[in-house]
């Protein structure tokens, strides 16, 4: 989780220069224009976040077995 925040944080500081800017279609709204880089950035650390997530809910809890 923390990796992924800080993924997250340097993607935010080496997009503020981007020229090439689209906006998204959410279905009820559009966002501000986003430079490319930075949508596809943050989709890949919104994945990162959730797949480390996910497998450390999947971890099986050892301390419920007793011996």
């Amino acid at each position: 989780m923390t990796n992924g925040v800080l993924l997250l944080f340097l993607l935010c500081l080496g997009s503020q220069n981007l020229n090439d800017k689209e906006s998204l279609n959410l279905g009820f709204d559009t966002t501000t224009e986003l430079p490319i880089g930075f949508l596809v950035g943050s989709s890949v650390v919104v994945g990162f976040i959730c797949g480390g997530s996910t497998a450390a809910v999947l971890i099986p809890n050892n301390s419920d077995k007793r011996n």
